[in-house]
């Protein structure tokens, strides 16, 4: 009798295992994880939960958010730790973690004895809701820096865009800052001050999930944009160690030079060589796009290249000129400050913030006037063919092609929520 009670135990043993896994596992967003220490009997069973490595159900918790004007040492006096061993926190957490970036609004808990006395034991400061930083007093003075686990999953969508390609997104509830990403991929083959009704996009990508909250969009796997009549695939390969997004010809999606300096903004004044001043009331040459946008909107170099000027004129207000090479050069103007670190005889990289739009110098509002030149003479920023960068590798067009051919196949796989003149397109 002894052994079957043995047996049977064990096959109960067994099942709690296997059920907890399978609980588990159909939860994928969930980081926090039951260990079961087992021995023969059934009496020395212990289900223990943890969360960020403690055994939850062996202190008294206590969670709140960090108030205004709160830091760690006044959070932790309250809970009766004295000024010593705040003091020897603070100078353990040198190198791990800058007590002065504890945010306002961002959660913590507080792990105490379970007796009357409630000792703190451990505080737990969530930065992010990535990172984690633990203050340990239980035995001895300990600060770590520590990370929860982040869950990936797979998500396929697609759109229409009857206004804009933000809006695109709300309605079909999804992540608006995909519309970023988007913008970011196809940022140097799409105009997107031009996108047209019925234009459309399909996509592939990771959203990221931590204690069964979304934070965020995690990796691009693919992408098929339709816009004037196009398709335009974006297939991530790595080449070179570096991935980047081609299109189904094996060309790098990525120009010498970005579409537009600037995100989701409208063109208010295009290149012309008799415009009406809004000021002055005189037509003259506006050698120069103007895109409309809210006063601080991030202004990005359009590529690499040296800044050869930056100041303010009567007329420019604040502003940048940017020489990319020995052919190109761009300006901006109308500034309201400048990106950090911008100085004249300086070096950028395409996408830097350099400025930020402003009203300055001779302006009605709020707004970038962009220019381009071409070897010293301006030209029409919407008429430049930016020269594309490196292609896939020969020696790499097979693997490449293969890969293709499986996004290709996704793209063909998503529907679009309707018929449109994108579909119409496929």
């Amino acid at each position: 009798m002894r052994g079957i009670s043995r047996l049977i135990s064990l096959f109960i043993i067994g099942g709690i295992i296997v059920a907890t896994v399978i609980f588990f596992t159909k939860r994928p967003k969930n980081p926090e994880f039951i260990v079961i220490e087992y021995a023969d009997s059934l009496n020395s069973q212990k289900l223990v939960i943890k969360e960020y490595g403690l055994a939850i159900d062996s202190f008294h918790i206590i969670r709140g958010k960090i108030g205004r004007n709160q830091t760690l040492g006044s959070i932790l006096n309250r809970y009766g730790v004295s000024q010593d061993t705040i003091h020897k926190l603070a100078m353990e957490s040198t190198g791990i973690f800058d007590l002065r970036k504890i945010r306002m609004g961002n959660p913590y808990k507080v792990f105490c004895t379970q007796d009357t006395n409630h000792r703190v034991m451990h505080f737990v400061y969530e930065h992010t809701p990535v990172d984690y930083i633990m203050f340990s007093i239980k035995d001895s003075i300990r600060v770590s820096r520590q990370e929860k686990e982040v869950n990936l999953e797979t998500r396929e969508v697609s759109g229409i865009i009857n206004s804009s390609l933000w809006n695109a997104m709300i309605e079909n509830k999804i992540d608006p800052m995909l519309a970023f990403e988007l913008s970011e991929i196809y940022a140097w083959s799409i105009d997107f001050f031009g996108l047209q009704e019925g234009d459309g996009f399909k996509v592939n990508y990771e959203e990221q999930y931590v204690d069964t909250n979304y934070i965020g969009l995690g990796k691009i796997n693919g992408a098929v944009f339709y816009h004037a009549g196009e398709k335009f695939y974006a297939v991530p390969f790595v080449q070179d160690s570096i991935e980047s997004f081609y299109d189904q010809e094996g060309n790098s999606l990525r120009k010498a030079f970005l579409k537009a300096p600037l995100r989701f903004s409208r063109i208010s004044s295009r290149y012309s060589h008799s415009r009406l001043h809004p000021i002055l009331k005189i037509r003259r040459p506006h050698l120069g796009i103007d895109y409309a946008a809210p006063i601080g909107t991030p202004v990005v170099a359009i590529g690499d290249g040296k800044v050869i000027k930056k100041g303010h004129t009567k007329g420019n207000g604040n502003w940048i000129k940017i020489q990319h090479n020995s052919v190109y050069a761009t300006a901006y103007l109308h500034l309201s400050h400048y990106g950090k670190g911008i100085q004249t005889g300086g070096y950028v990289k395409q996408g830097d913030v350099i400025g930020y739009v402003g009203s300055t110098g001779l302006s009605t509002g709020p707004h970038l006037d962009f220019r381009f030149y071409k070897n010293g003479y301006p030209v029409d920023p919407l008429k430049v063919e930016a020269p594309p960068v490196k292609p896939v590798n020969e020696e790499n067009r097979a693997s490449y092609d293969s890969i293709l051919l499986i996004t290709i196949k996704q793209m063909d796989g998503i529907s679009m929520p309707v018929s449109s003149l994108a579909e119409a397109s496929q």
